[in-house]
């Protein structure tokens, strides 16, 4: 299987540098919402890109229901990439679902991780009241996703894309994010968001040793803050930094801030200069 064509693998950066930086994209979007915060590391760090197999430029007829059912079709894929490219101490950038990737990766592979950043992850999306966890969507919600998705799928896209993407008053974000989603075949989206939403792994989140930051931004409508307290409680090892924007794509919105947050928990007392 050639791994580079299935899942679209772009290196660049510092090819000399000591140190790997991976960038993982949630769903809906490809690797070039990283375009923004990227500039911020390429010049010290080798950078990995790749796009989850259904999304982006990977290779469409990688994608079976078999193998993505669940996350552990991309974790298997992430393992597969790492080995690929020999891959040690890396730090792992995973926004939205990668970042779960990610974490569900550094329990069965430590050695692949040096730092673990998730943006926006969350390790359910589906309020659980018994245990009084609120992930942010309720039964009625996710039914009501899927059958939009199932009647219009390009309505449904630009209405979600404004709704998670926040900041109103910058529409060309929400319009970018709508034209990514847009792109994935409708049915192939469908199957990709059920597996995510319908994914719990909280009882994963005590299972990992690598030290983890977990970055939460402000009216996350698909990942509340409560989420994010909820990682960095559960989560040994881990850092926590609210960043100053809105919506659930805080590398897209408000790239300097984050990269901010990155570079001050890297190194601290550096003041995250950008």
């Amino acid at each position: 299987m050639d791994i580079t064509r299935r899942n679209n693998i772009t290196i660049t950066g510092n090819p000399d540098a000591a140190r790997t930086m991976v960038f993982g994209h949630g769903f809906g979007t490809d690797q070039t919402s990283f375009h923004e915060l990227v500039k911020h590391f390429e010049k010290e760090y080798r950078i990995v890109l790749y796009d989850n197999v259904g999304g982006g430029r990977s290779d469409l007829e990688a994608f079976t229901p078999q193998r993505y059912r669940d996350l552990s079709g991309y974790v298997s894929d992430l393992i597969e990439l790492f080995e690929y490219l020999d891959l040690k101490e890396v730090i792992y950038i995973g926004h939205s679902v990668n970042g779960m990737v990610g974490l569900l990766t550094s329990i069965s592979h430590p050695s692949f991780f040096h730092k673990l950043i998730l943006l926006g992850a969350s390790p359910r999306y589906l309020n659980d009241p018994e245990t009084l966890y609120m992930g942010g969507f309720n039964e009625e919600d996710l039914q009501g996703l899927y059958e939009a998705m199932s009647s219009n799928y390009y309505a449904w896209a630009s209405g979600f894309s404004k709704m998670v993407m926040a900041n109103p008053e910058r529409p060309q974000l929400a319009e970018s994010f709508a034209a990514t989603l847009s792109e994935i075949r409708p049915d192939v989206a469908q199957f990709v968001a059920r597996a995510i939403f319908e994914s719990d792994h909280r009882a994963d989140l005590p299972n990992t040793f690598t030290d983890i930051l977990v970055i939460q931004t402000s009216n996350d409508i698909a990942v509340p803050q409560e989420v994010g307290e909820y990682l960095h409680k559960h989560i040994k090892n881990s850092t926590y930094a609210q960043v100053d924007t809105h919506g659930h794509f805080p590398h897209i919105s408000a790239p300097n801030e984050v990269a901010a947050a990155i570079k001050n928990y890297l190194n601290p007392g550096s003041g995250g200069s950008v």
